[in-house]
């Protein structure tokens, strides 16, 4: 069975949704996707994969890098270049001094109010189908850390960026309210993932070149939980383990952090436990067959 975590370089154009669909067509394993792209935007867009689905919630409050373009002195009403223009304003002259001190004003904490061109949802309905519609309702802040981020100006018009943020952040609120702060309007005309959590470009597949027969772009649940600290048990706590039995869980040794991987014979993980008050529990139980690093998946029927 193939489970795990398999990294698409997500092409411009395609949902994420669809990328979703056009990996499934040739697995027999459930696949779901952690961290939405917007259709416009490309780069890594990690697919969990089999007993992949049952760690995401240990993968998807990882923090991203994206690097991309601000077009300055037009808002859209989507806050990217996919909207409509509402609003043009004049661009001020911008030299390093400038583009620093914005740098400097928008790392760190903050607070963003999500856009109404979003998947959250507001009494079931997506925000994203109530704003096509021309209704806007009131959404709540939520914060959001800006780790860092790099401004360069590209044209008169245009600036370049990086960034590396939390999970929930929207980029295209960071380049509406860099406008903001410039004195100008600005969306956000281009944007690429480059880093989800440990996954990178340099390890994703583009999904044009992608194959359900090759290991390109696919880490076992092993390798994808890398970030984690390992606890190894014997042939009789894996099997406790495996039944739920939470008392061999107290026979852990000091494990740094409150999340920890357990794995068995051969390093094939058996379950994701999390400390709480002092106490580990177990996160998650995985039941398949991992494969080892470098196996190849395997083929079969598409999954319903």
């Amino acid at each position: 069975m193939m489970n795990g975590i398999l990294i698409i370089d997500k092409p411009e154009g395609l949902t994420s949704a669809e990328v979703v669909r056009r990996v499934k067509r040739g697995l027999s394993v459930k696949v779901g996707h952690l961290g939405t792209l917007d259709p416009f935007a490309s780069g890594v867009l990690p697919l969990c994969l089999g007993e992949g689905t049952k760690i995401a919630q240990f993968l998807n409050t990882a923090n991203k890098t994206y690097v991309g373009a601000i077009r300055l002195g037009e808002a859209t009403d989507t806050g990217d270049r996919t909207g409509a223009v509402v609003r043009t304003m004049p661009v001020p002259p911008l030299g390093p001094e400038e583009l620093r001190a914005i740098e400097e004003r928008f790392q760190g904490d903050c607070t963003q109010v999500p856009p109404m061109y979003s998947a959250l949802k507001r009494a079931g309905v997506p925000l994203y189908k109530l704003a096509r519609q021309g209704i806007e309702v009131q959404r709540v802040g939520r914060p959001v850390r800006i780790e860092s981020l790099r401004l360069h100006p590209i044209d008169e018009t245009h600036l370049g960026f990086e960034v590396s943020c939390s999970k929930g952040t929207y980029v295209r609120v960071l380049a509406e309210d860099i406008g903001q702060a410039l004195g100008s309007a600005a969306h956000l005309s281009a944007l690429r993932r480059t880093r989800f959590g440990e996954f990178t470009l340099d390890e994703a597949v583009p999904l044009s070149v992608w194959d359900p027969r090759m290991s390109r772009g696919f880490l076992p649940v092993r390798e994808a939980l890398r970030h984690l600290p390992v606890v190894e048990l014997d042939a009789t706590a894996i099997r406790a383990v495996q039944r739920g039995q939470g008392w061999v869980l107290a026979q852990i040794e000091p494990v740094a952090g409150d999340i920890a991987v357990v794995v068995g014979g051969e390093g094939r993980v058996v379950a994701v436990i999390v400390r709480k008050g002092g106490r580990w529990g177990f996160g998650r139980v995985l039941e398949g067959e991992q494969p080892l690093q470098g196996e190849a998946p395997m083929l079969g029927k598409k999954a319903k």
